[in-house]
């Protein structure tokens, strides 16, 4: 049996499907071929659109179309999941977050203010605060391929077309311009320069 908190407030399309004990707040428009599964609870202001999410995951304030999200996954709030994705099972997609086409493998955390676009992620991968996968040069898309246990720092650029292997570090504010390989350190920052006194002439 499905729980609407306020099914009044929702709009509900003729194909939509939901499993076993889920969850709806207020405020949600479901539309297209979904399926929402056992247990997920949809919190309150979604927009879900021809998406297949799994068991006991929770959306938040989020929008999401054409998407396919596994078991135990949060979303939200004020995420975006644009068309072609793939979450996996255990990730946790958070706050002002946007995936597009994109492959997030299982237990992945993108926790805040970060751009996936046209990736492959492996497993245990964390996205930091600000990271932005660069995928477009003005003409032409490219992909970018993560291995398993990667960590990428915030405030990161990962351009494709570019390969990061397994167990791989890149720290934060670093640009990614080529290969990695597996268990590499990669930094890639200039060096803050103070000049003394010199402030006074910008104010």
């Amino acid at each position: 049996m499905t729980k609407f908190i306020n099914k009044n407030s929702c709009i509900i399309g003729k194909d939509v499907k939901f499993g076993k004990n889920v969850t709806i707040y207020p405020n949600n428009i479901i539309e297209g071929n979904t399926f929402i599964d056992d247990d997920s609870m949809i919190m309150e202001d979604n927009y879900i659109s021809d998406c297949n999410i799994g068991k006991n995951c929770k959306i938040h304030k989020s929008v999401l179309e054409n998407s396919e999200i596994h078991d135990n996954v949060s979303i939200g709030p004020f995420a975006r999941i644009r068309p072609n994705s793939l979450i996996k099972s255990n990730s946790r997609i958070g706050n002002f977050v946007e995936i597009k086409n994109s492959l997030i493998g299982a237990n992945c955390k993108i926790n805040h203010l970060a751009y996936v676009g046209d990736c492959q992620m492996g497993n245990d991968c964390n996205i930091g605060c600000g990271a932005i996968f660069v995928n477009y040069n003005g003409k032409t898309k490219s992909k970018s391929i993560l291995g398993n246990h990667v960590f990428i720092g915030s405030n990161c650029n990962i351009i494709a077309p570019v390969i990061i292997e397994d167990e791989s570090y890149i720290c934060a504010g670093t640009t990614v311009t080529d290969k990695v390989e597996q268990g590499d350190f990669v930094i890639g920052r200039t060096r803050q320069e103070n000049k003394k006194n010199k402030a006074k002439k910008y104010w």
